[in-house]
């Protein structure tokens, strides 16, 4: 089973996300660095050491499987080690020294100094070493596969994190929805009163007032102020992103695409407000959906 098929089982995973391990034979030890940052693809870089490259492709093989998203970087760091059979060599040494210097004169200083352990893995100081086969793929693979399961599960402890989090930010939303909804209606029925209230001054000034045109200029006035769709659009992002969360696997760029249109419904609501009240609640609602947003940016 892929990773896309076995995500929706265990939520939401982020993009962000550090697994390392440490393995050793006969002649060589080594290191692996595997990190994750956002992305808006899969990007795989890997940094293998010379004489490992048929480790690339099954590397690359494993990480597709694992991973839909973010920019990885998966680093292998190979060091030579002495064997109990093997005997210093002084003449190769001497000569490694001097190259050493050599090239940290040129350096100018700019170079970090070498320590005994890197001169000791350099071809030929040690004698036999260079007789020492280099670890296998098989081997190797067997340990990546182990360090991308660490890599995905630590995606996945990030991604149950955020789920706590946008639920309550979703939460909030609709609350603050719901509040929207009460103060649209309670400012309406002000306006009502308000448009009454002046009407009634204008026949008491005129007998000549066009009741048609009066009407008409009521609707419109009624209709700009309307929120009533921007809270039903509202409400139904809420529902929609909740099923997302709830679904998990590579959602992210869905959830992305929602808070876009939760921004639009948010700005249309206080452009339409009119009311001190209705937009307060709206830049609330503004200020939930932009910090909501800044987990989405996380989850693959």
């Amino acid at each position: 089973m892929t990773r896309g098929e076995n995500m929706g089982a265990n939520g939401l995973a982020s993009m962000t996300a550090f697994a390392s391990a440490e393995g050793a034979t006969e002649g060589f030890s080594w290191s692996w660095d595997l990190r994750s940052v956002n992305g808006r693809g899969l990007d795989l870089r890997l940094r293998l050491p010379d004489g490992l490259t048929p480790l690339e492709q099954p590397l690359r093989a494993a990480l597709q499987k694992a991973l839909s998203r973010g920019n990885v970087t998966l680093g292998l760091r190979l060091n030579r080690v002495g064997t109990a059979g093997s005997r210093l060599s002084t003449q190769a040494l001497d000569a490694a020294l001097e190259m050493i210097s050599e090239v940290e004169a040129r350096a100018n200083g700019g170079l970090t100094h070498s320590t005994a352990v890197d001169v000791l893995g350099m071809r030929g100081v040690m004698d036999g070493a260079d007789d020492v086969a280099l670890p296998s793929v098989d081997l190797l693979m067997a340990e990546a596969a182990a360090l991308i399961d660490a890599f995905v599960a630590m995606r996945a402890a990030e991604g149950a994190a955020m789920t706590a989090v946008m639920n309550a930010q979703l939460d909030r939303m609709a609350q603050l929805t719901q509040d929207a909804a009460t103060a649209a209606a309670k400012r309406t029925q002000a306006q009502g009163s308000r448009f009454r209230a002046q009407v009634t001054a204008l026949l008491e000034e005129t007998d000549i007032v066009d009741e048609a045109r009066l009407a008409q200029e009521v609707a419109i006035l009624a209709v700009k102020g309307d929120v009533t769709e921007e809270i039903d659009r509202l409400s139904a992002h809420i529902a929609a992103a909740k099923a997302l969360v709830a679904e998990g696997g590579p959602v992210g760029r869905k959830l992305d695409f929602l808070m876009q249109e939760f921004n639009r419904e948010a700005n249309t609501l206080c452009a339409k407000s009119a009311d001190t009240a209705l937009t307060a609640i709206g830049l609330d609602l503004k200020l939930t959906i932009d910090q909501m947003r800044e987990q989405v940016q996380n989850v693959e």
